[in-house]
């Protein structure tokens, strides 16, 4: 089954330290080379700022188009992984291996099965 890894930090003025950015990186290209090297990883992608974000809601039938994210929160959705588990326990082992760049902070990763929709022909 294929899982996305939803990883959320905070942003930070000015974004985070060059040691610090270096840092995260080598984590992820760490968890991107073993997932890689075994076969499970399936997509992955970094996202921009929130303040790049447009959301389109839907009210009494009319889009509402807005700036900045779905939801104000104190995290904010970074970036995902798909990764190709046997079951929950496995993507949770995934999970520990992601780096978020809450060092000291709060931070997480959300994991969530994918849904199989059979592709058209």
């Amino acid at each position: 089954m294929r899982y996305m890894f939803l990883i959320y930090s905070q942003e930070t003025p000015g974004g985070p330290t060059p040691d610090t950015v270096t840092e995260l990186m080598a984590g992820h290209r760490a968890v991107m080379t073993e997932a890689a090297a075994k076969g499970v990883l399936r997509g992955l992608d970094p996202l921009k700022d929130t303040s790049t974000a447009t959301t389109v809601r839907t009210r009494n039938g009319e889009s509402l188009i807005t700036d900045g994210p779905f939801a104000e929160t104190k995290e904010q959705l970074a970036g995902y992984y798909i990764i190709e588990c046997a079951n929950l326990d496995e993507a949770i082992g995934w999970a520990r291996k992601i780096p978020t760049t809450c060092k000291g902070e709060d931070g997480c990763i959300e994991i969530r099965p994918i849904v199989e929709i059979p592709k058209p022909t």
